[in-house]
């Protein structure tokens, strides 16, 4: 092999070696869709959809149409919070922490969703400097299609 000919076969191997990882990123799995009903004018869901966005997850937000989606969702009214979402044909209530629905959205429970009810203090979303750092203990809870519920995990 000619100098010339190795030359440009190592400058091809760099060439694919610096575009691997934009190839992987383009051909690697999409980030979860969270569709997301809420008052336009609501600052907490806003940052509750900025922390799902900083963890991971595309979010297409609805300014209109909460409750109607709750109720279609299967999502008991007594769960009802500020917004709804729905990620892989589950509902998310309120203000659900991003871990809870990457684990989820793992896990496949026989479920409507989960739920975070009341806007607790401390929650994703509830957590800005206007709280002055105050937290609520509060339980993010696995809702069934019976209505039921089991906490899912309790943050203290």
């Amino acid at each position: 092999m000619s100098h010339e000919t190795r030359r440009r076969a190592l400058l091809g191997i760099g060439v694919l070696a610096a575009l691997a990882p934009l190839a992987v990123a383009a051909g690697g799995a999409a980030k979860p869709l969270v569709e997301v009903w809420k008052s336009p004018t609501c600052g907490c869901c806003k940052d509750w959809v900025s922390h799902l966005e900083a963890n991971g997850f595309e979010v297409r937000t609805h300014d209109t149409g909460n409750a109607q989606v709750r109720a279609r969702l299967g999502m008991p009214i007594r769960y009802g919070s500020c917004h709804t979402g729905r990620v892989a044909g589950y509902a998310l209530e309120g203000h659900v922490p991003a871990s809870e629905v990457k684990r989820l959205l793992k896990e496949k429970p026989e479920a409507v969703g989960l739920a975070v009810p009341a806007m607790p203090l401390g929650s994703p979303g509830m957590d800005g400097p206007e709280y002055g750092g105050r937290r609520d203990a509060y339980d993010v809870l696995l809702v069934r299609g019976d209505g039921s519920a089991d906490v899912y995990r309790s943050y203290r």
